[in-house]
Order: C-alpha cells, then structure tokens, then sequence
C-alpha cells in the first residue's frame, strides 16, 4: 500500500503543470487601472469592465507596470469589439498593429514579444488606428509574460489616485501649540487638477489650497465631528457634530461626509503656480471644546482673511499632530506628476513663544504601504521641504525618512482682522 500510494503521488506530480527555472508567473494589467490622454474624453474606464465606449483616434489609453527583473517579455490584449478593428500597442520601443475581431466575448489576442533589459517603470500605449464599429475595443487587460514578470509590481485595484504623502512635525514635546503657521509654493506646472495640498494640518482638522477644476482653485478649511463615523453625518448625534462660529466674506461653509464627517468651509480663490502662500491656524479651548479658527493672506490685498472659526466637541486641546500632505483626489489623471513645497512652519505656545519647525518624518497612505503605487517621495531643498506624487518615476523617500531644512530664524509677522 505505502509503495502504490507513493507511485500515485509521483504520477500526480508529472501530470500537474509547473514553471521551469527562471520561468515566471504571468500577470495581467487590470483594464481598470488604465489612464487615457486625453483625460477619458471619447474613452471611459470602467471600475468593473476596464476600457470600454473607446471611440475617438485621439486618445492614447496607457497602463504601467514597473519591472524588477530584466529579461524577455510576451505581451497579449485581453479585448472584443463590436465590429471589425485595429489598435497600436506599443511597449519599450516596439510597437505592433493587431486586429480586434468582432464578438460579444472578450480573447487573449498576442501582440508582441520584447526585452526588457533594466528594471524601471514601463508604459504599455494603445491608439486607435480604425474601426468599422462604434468603438476600437474594450480592453479588460494586458496579460504579460516572461522572466520579467518576476517581481512585477502593477497596481491591481480600481483605485487610480496616486499615493497621499504627508509631513509629519516635530514640535518640542510639552508645548500648547495655540497657533500653527506654514506656507506652500507650487512650482509652475506642479498645479494639476485635482491637486490638494495641504499647510495646516493637526489633530482634528486641516487647511490648504485645492484646483478643484480648469477654471476653479480653492482655499480648503476643514474640521472633523466626534465620533467614527466614517460616512453619513446625518447619524452624527447632535453633540458630536461640528459648529460653525463664524466665516469670511464669500466663504462657503456646510457639513460633509464621505471621508469621515466635520464642517467644511472653501473659498474660491485663483490661486497662481509659482507663488508662495502663507496660513494660519488658531486654537483656543473652551472647556471640553476648542474653537478652530483658519486666515488666509491675501497677497493681492495685503491682509490676513478669515476662511471660517468651527467649535469642535469632546476636545478641549489645543493643537497636536501637526502635519502637511499632499492628495491626489483624482481618479482621472492620477498618472500625473505633481509636487509642491511647504516651508517656514511655526507654532506658537499659549505662552506666545515662537518656535521653528526645521524636522518632519515622512509617512504615507494606504495605496504606498500596499505597493500598489511605488512612485512617491519627498525631501528638503531650496530652504523648504517638499513633496511629489505619481508620474511613474523613482521613488526617492521611504517611510518613516527624517528631512531637515536650514532655520530661517524669522517668527511670522501678522496682523489678523476682528470678527
């Protein structure tokens, strides 16, 4: 028994399928995960089907992987048409004109084979070169095989913004940090669309500048409720929630939801690439609360402008965790390279000492940790600190990375308005 039952295990492994040395497993790219240029305008992607309604010559739809391993390369489409067509694929300088048949079920269609001959972050292209139907093809991948497939890194959720990195404080321990004071500058063509970076940011809350829109950039003040609700304010007990003491002129304040729950205030501001802004934090705790109050200068004016005050419950602290971060929030180009500088950050104590903050720890968020994004860093330079995000390029930051800047040894000059 113990010898025919060994024979039948043997048997077994013979006729299981196996990967030979220096063979890989292959991956596929999710059509999910794919970015079109232009921005999905004549091309959706889909969070459930991928590339589908790809109707228009014009756009280029890109996926991107980043290899660790050099070494040969087999390249398929997963796709259907409607109706007889042909699409470019292109990847590390070959480029190959396949035919998509027609049917309603997506085939394994091969393309091409290349070499990859260094690691680094590749970009697999496809254009539309005709079609006798409404679309080119709907694409619900890129299958990739080889030896380069070891190691491959791709992002493999429906989750197309880049990393959020942040700026983590050290501020001397045992201080009452009553005001929190930083500046941001955006290098010219760092701006994209939606883009949040992010000054001011503490325990509770946090305050910055947004381009929300081609033709709409704001200044952002937000100040979470009690509790952990992560969605719906409306089951946020009346207690727990947020108060809105006072805002500025032309300010736009309500609650939100959907990334927690708080008071939201923005103004529409057309801030400009290239300029450096300044804001200001103010914390005064009142019992077991603390009223959160945001100003923003105003270069064009010359003066300090109050965004909005918020009473926060179950507080009653003043300022801690103090932070800046930049945030990708959107899904649409979050292939796109963007990175901004923050300096010149101060606190002051409810004792009205002026302190420099010249060190930050670098974290970031959940997509970085997972690896499903690999393109993301930060560091000091030029007098400031600064921070990038996306562009499938060298990540030149780790977790948890201690940055320095020179102090500058100058406390803020400021002068705010009454409300």
């Amino acid at each position: 028994m113990i010898r025919s039952g060994y024979a039948l295990v043997l048997l077994g492994l013979l006729a299981c399928p196996v990967l030979s040395l220096g063979q890989s497993a292959p991956v596929v790219l999710p059509g999910f995960t794919a970015y079109a240029v232009p921005e999905e305008t004549g091309v959706d992607v889909s969070s459930r089907n991928g590339v589908v309604k790809w109707t228009d010559s014009a756009n280029t739809v890109n996926f991107y992987f980043h290899a660790a391993t050099p070494g040969a390369l087999k390249l398929a489409l997963q796709a259907k048409s409607d109706a007889p067509a042909k699409i470019k694929v292109s990847l590390n300088g070959v480029d190959k004109v396949v035919n998509i048949a027609n049917g309603a079920d997506y085939t394994d269609i091969p393309v091409l084979q290349t070499k990859l001959k260094k690691p680094g972050f590749y970009t697999v292209s496809l254009k539309g070169i005709e079609k006798q139907g409404n679309v080119y093809a709907d694409v619900k991948g890129i299958t990739l095989e080889g030896a380069a497939t070891k190691d491959m890194q791709f992002n493999p959720k429906p989750w197309r913004r880049s990393a959020s990195v942040h700026l983590n404080y050290t501020a001397p321990e045992g201080k009452q940090v009553e005001w929190f004071y930083g500046e941001i500058k955006v290098p010219e063509g760092q701006d994209k669309l939606g883009t949040y970076f992010m000054s001011c940011g503490w325990h509770r809350g946090y305050f910055g500048m947004q381009v929300n829109s081609p033709t709409e950039r704001r200044i952002i003040f937000s100040v979470w409720d009690s509790g952990k609700e992560p969605d719906d304010r409306a089951k946020v007990r009346y207690e727990d929630q947020v108060t809105m003491l006072a805002k500025g002129d032309s300010v736009v304040a309500h609650g939100f939801g959907g990334e927690g729950t708080g008071g939201h205030s923005h103004w529409v501001y057309n801030w400009k690439a290239g300029e450096t802004y300044r804001f200001l934090m103010h914390a005064v705790p009142v019992g077991t609360t603390t009223q959160y109050t945001a100003y923003f200068y105003v270069p064009e004016h010359k003066e300090w402008k109050l965004i909005a005050s918020f009473r926060a419950p179950k507080d009653g602290k003043y300022m801690g965790h103090l932070y800046s971060f930049l945030e990708n929030f959107s899904f649409e180009n979050g292939f796109l390279y963007r990175k901004g500088y923050f300096g010149n950050h101060w606190i002051k104590t409810n004792t009205g000492e002026w302190i420099e903050l010249t060190k930050a720890r670098f974290t970031n968020d959940a997509t970085a940790r997972a690896k499903d994004r690999l393109d993301f860093g930060g560091g000091s330079e030029n007098g400031m600190f600064y921070l990038w995000t996306a562009g499938f390029v060298p990540a030149d930051a780790k977790l948890g990375d201690i940055f320095e800047r020179p102090a500058l040894g100058k406390q803020p000059e400021i002068e705010l308005p009454k409300f």
